[in-house]
């Protein structure tokens, strides 16, 4: 799991967005609290947020240099497939 989650050095910020008790956002409850331990150990200067909100769909944001933004919603996404999103989104340099 540690190569999954090397971020690359574009990567600045990861961001999570999602409702703290909808059954959409579960999917991506239960992945950040699998992964999350995981991703900071091997990546400890790189923010990774959580943000939770009543209502809100669960939503995954990464920032690169330059103020480069990339965005990809996780609503209806299972725990692994939320976890090759990101994956994909920690390894890209730019959008």
């Amino acid at each position: 799991m540690a190569s999954k989650y090397a971020f690359s050095a574009g990567l600045k910020e990861l961001r999570f967005l999602f409702c703290q008790t909808s059954e959409h956002s579960a999917a991506t409850r239960n992945f950040l609290q699998r992964s999350y331990p995981t991703m900071k150990k091997h990546n400890p200067h790189t923010p990774i947020l959580i943000r939770e909100a009543s209502g809100f769909e669960p939503t995954l944001f990464a920032r690169y240099k330059y103020g480069q933004e990339k965005k990809i919603t996780l609503k209806g996404l299972d725990d692994k497939s939320i976890e090759q999103k990101v994956a994909e989104l920690v390894q890209s340099e730019t959008v």
